[in-house]
């Protein structure tokens, strides 16, 4: 039996002033993390939604992150 693994990716958030969050994907969705935060916002069901999440936990009147896989 040929066991494979699965790599996951991860995306890093950038705002105006830096890190703003990252995204990771996982067996079960994609989770959010804010910057410096001790808990993720959440697991998403698509990249889409995760990344509304994330935009939508910035300050009001941020412009739209850019994001990077890493």
């Amino acid at each position: 039996m040929e066991q494979t693994d699965r790599r996951h990716s991860v995306w890093v958030a950038f705002g105006t002033t830096g890190v703003v969050g990252s995204i990771r994907e996982t067996d079960d969705g994609y989770v959010v993390t804010m910057a410096g935060a001790d808990a993720s916002l959440g697991t998403y069901p698509s990249m889409d939604v995760a990344k509304s999440a994330l935009y939508s936990a910035m300050p009001a009147g941020s412009d739209w992150p850019r994001f990077e896989q890493h």
